[in-house]
């Protein structure tokens, strides 16, 4: 699986590219398909970035990822 840094991750906002991802547990997920992500924003939540700290406040478990594709997988 293709390893991508931070900063890559954080262009693929939303905004700075038509890709819209996500982290959680340091794999990526291609969310650019879902109408819960447009323009890169989920409620409070940000696209481009690690979400796997955030979800612990989110109304849904982790399962929620199970219907996006994993793209890569985020360096340390």
């Amino acid at each position: 699986m293709k390893p991508y840094t931070k900063q890559q991750l954080a262009l693929r906002n939303g905004q700075d590219r038509e890709e819209i991802w996500v982290a959680y547990q340091g794999d990526i997920y291609d969310v650019s398909a879902s109408r819960m992500w447009r323009d890169g924003k989920h409620y409070e939540h940000w696209a481009g970035q690690d979400l796997t700290e955030e979800l612990a406040e989110a109304p849904h478990t982790a399962k929620v990822f199970d219907k996006f594709t994993i793209i890569g997988r985020l360096e340390n």
